[in-house]
């Protein structure tokens, strides 16, 4: 039997299924979308897959490995459809989830907003006990009041349990005791600690993902399982990874035990996939923005790398662990244009999803849309949506629009249509901005990378009201997230907290610190059955000046830890906050708070052949109206596959691809490069 040779990339959003297959022997790929299945996405997967067998010739014995980015986390915390949970903490601890970090996000406000406590009072319970800063046990458990305790978590109907000892990232053995004993007496009891989810300093965050990692293991589980049997029925036996949130993958049993590590899974490929194009480009300062069916994705890639950061949050809930930066807003094709009480025009966050999706679909949506107001300015074609075998309904959406907005605020359909575009473009450039200046970057000095299905049609405008004079749209655009998963790579991150002085003294302790992570990595690396040659060990260091209270992540030079690689540490952190904040300051000490490991285990291959683009269909150029640059034109329509490198369009254009369609407004051309990527400039 012939080896297996494809690899499939899977990533379900809200609204679509997109998969992307690339064939180790010839370097072909293809990709496809299907719709998202949300009452079971493992269905979707597989239909997914069956689909891309019929029409590209792929059998279940030709699949060597499935990559899998899914949103099963984030939708699960979003609707809060999560477990009954409890909290075993430190005795007198049991209010840190409410207590929070008293932080205003906006400091005019006249109350706060309200929070969400995952845990209520009655499920959070102090254990005798404790272990001080540095490790040492101040204090032993009391087992007669540990075990009442756990008989109050045992009777409180709780289907998952986290447990979060102060300093237990120091010294855990209060949190493997507790654990064991709590297992013993519910040993079906999800149970989560935090010396294994965030082993990391700072008691709310490290409560607060150890929380939502428990209460989401019984969710992935679930999935896990039905994903197994849907593969098993599907006669697939290539082994499947999840996606975590930092673009490594992780297999389906390490990911029920670290949930949490997967609320960016999708998002997190378009990322890479961004970042891998900038540099084939050789366009090293791209915002990569991701929009699809429900939410727009933004992520910075400057000097031609990625930003990880290792805390984020998900609807206002704080989670440390690894993870791609992206700022993520409600807005997508299928957001719900609507007139609010006081008269005026919103669109979005709320989104008509896939089910029933916009009213043009077909599929009982009442309520106009993005999409919608998309068809009804000839931006869209009712006919050749999704290579034609998805027709829209045209009248449906005017509609819709007549009665959810033209009548309410008596406008012109023209002006109820574009109003709506004008809204939803001004909230995408503002999402641009606040993830740009944040880091005291100018949008003009970047290129704007556009993907995801409905992204094609906005990115140019959005363009023009940042400044921004390129922008970037490649050859898939709609299934970019899942092309870039196709490049993903086992990837464990490992910490170890002690806050220590960047000084000669600290050498041993460094390096002790140093060699602990390298074995805990190569174990992992061995349960993964990586061969040595296939073995990346990163080391970082988050550093921050004596006095402060956050930290910069600094990479580490490779080998011992030695005064060189501390003058080299000192060297790097010091550009990055000149960099982040405008100053430096030579004359302070600088600390080590935590050091972090990455070990990659290299899935692909980087030598695989790479199929050069060509055009694939005839050149014929169509005309339709379409409304673009304030009023109604005439305007060509080009298929993509029809560009050959090289050639270049002149707006108004609309370029449409089987999946996806591009507006090109007037004072810009883009231009077809030799990879299939294209490239829109706006002209003097």
């Amino acid at each position: 039997m012939p080896a297996p040779r494809i690899t499939i990339a899977v990533d379900i959003g809200g609204t679509f299924t997109d998969l992307e297959f690339r064939d180790s022997s010839t370097g072909a790929a293809h990709s496809l979308k299907s719709p998202t299945t949300p009452d079971n996405p493992a269905r979707g997967l597989t239909d997914a897959i069956t689909l891309a067998g019929e029409r590209f010739g792929v059998t279940t014995a030709d699949l060597g490995l499935i990559l899998h980015g899914t949103t099963i986390a984030t939708n699960a915390v979003l609707t809060r459809d999560l477990p009954a949970g409890a909290l075993i903490t430190t005795e007198g601890f049991e209010d840190v989830l409410e207590i929070g970090r008293h932080a205003r996000s906006d400091i005019y406000a006249l109350r706060g907003p309200d929070r969400s406590i995952l845990v209520p009072r009655r499920h959070r319970f102090g254990a005798p006990g404790r272990i001080g800063a540095s490790g040492e046990i101040v204090r032993e458990i009391d087992v007669a009041s540990l075990d009442a305790i756990i008989e109050r978590v045992a009777d409180s109907g709780a289907k998952a349990t986290a447990i979060c000892l102060l300093n237990a990232y120091a010294n855990p053995a209060h949190e493997i005791a507790i654990r064991d004993r709590l297992l013993a007496r519910c040993p079906d009891m999800a149970v989560s600690c935090s010396h294994e989810v965030s082993p990391e300093i700072r008691e709310f965050e490290r409560t607060a993902t150890t929380v939502l990692n428990a209460l989401l293991v019984p969710v992935i589980a679930r999935y896990v399982t039905a994903l197994r049997a849907r593969l098993k029925d599907a006669q697939i036996a290539a082994p499947v990874y999840l996606i975590q949130s930092n673009g490594g993958a992780i297999s389906l049993d390490a990911a029920v035990q670290a949930p949490v590590k997967l609320l960016l899974s999708g998002p997190s490929g378009g990322v890479l996939a961004a970042q891998k194009l900038a540099n084939g480009l050789k366009t090293l300062d791209v915002v990569g923005v991701d929009m699809g069916g429900t939410s727009y994705d933004v992520a910075v890639v400057a000097g031609g790398e990625r930003t990880v950061v290792t805390q984020g949050e998900i609807d206002g809930l704080p989670v440390r662990v690894p993870m791609v930066e992206m700022n993520t807003i409600g807005a997508g094709g299928g957001s719900i244009a609507f007139v609010d009480p006081s008269g005026r025009l919103q669109v979005g966050p709320r989104s008509a999803g896939a089910v029933p999706g916009p009213v043009c679909y077909n599929r009982g949506g009442t309520e106009p849309t993005v999409t919608d107001v998309n068809l009804i300015l000839g931006r869209l074609d009712a006919a050749t949506f999704l290579g034609g075998r998805f027709a829209l309904d045209l009248s449906g959406a005017r509609a819709a629009l007549r009665d959810r907005i033209e009548l309410p605020l008596s406008l012109t359909p023209d002006h109820s249509a574009a109003g709506i575009l004008a809204v939803v473009n001004a909230k995408l450039a503002a999402s641009i901005k606040f993830s740009l200046f944040a880091k005291g970057l100018d949008p003009r000095d970047f290129a704007l990378m556009s993907f995801g299905g409905a992204g094609g049609l906005h990115a140019i405008e959005v363009a023009e009201e940042l400044g921004i004079t390129q922008v970037i749209f490649p050859r898939d655009p709609s299934t970019f997230s899942a092309h870039g998963i196709l490049f993903s790579d086992i990837q464990h991150d490992l910490s170890r907290t002690e806050i220590l002085p960047l000084t000669a003294g600290s050498l041993p302790t460094l390096n002790a610190m140093a060699d602990d992570l390298r074995m805990r990595g190569s174990a992992l690396l061995d349960q993964d059955k990586m061969p040595e040659n296939k073995r990346i060990l990163t080391l970082t260091a988050d550093l921050r000046y004596r006095g402060q209270a956050f930290e910069l992540m600094t990479p580490m030079p490779d080998g011992p830890v030695s005064l060189e690689t501390l003058a080299t540490l000192r060297n790097r952190f010091e550009d990055q906050h000149r960099q982040r904040f405008s100053f430096d300051d030579p004359k302070e000490a600088v600390e080590l708070v935590t050091m972090r490991l990455t070990a990659i285990g290299v899935l692909g291959d980087a030598d695989l052949p790479v199929v050069p683009y060509a055009p694939s269909e005839t050149a014929a150029v169509t005309h339709r109206p379409v409304h673009v640059d304030g009023g109604w034109f005439d305007t060509p329509v080009h298929r993509q596959l029809s560009l050959a490198p090289g050639a270049t369009v002149t707006g108004p254009a609309i370029i449409e691809q089987e999946y996806t369609t591009l507006l090109i407004p007037g004072r810009w051309s883009l231009t077809m490069t030799a990879t299939g990527d294209m490239t829109a400039r706006k002209q003097p």
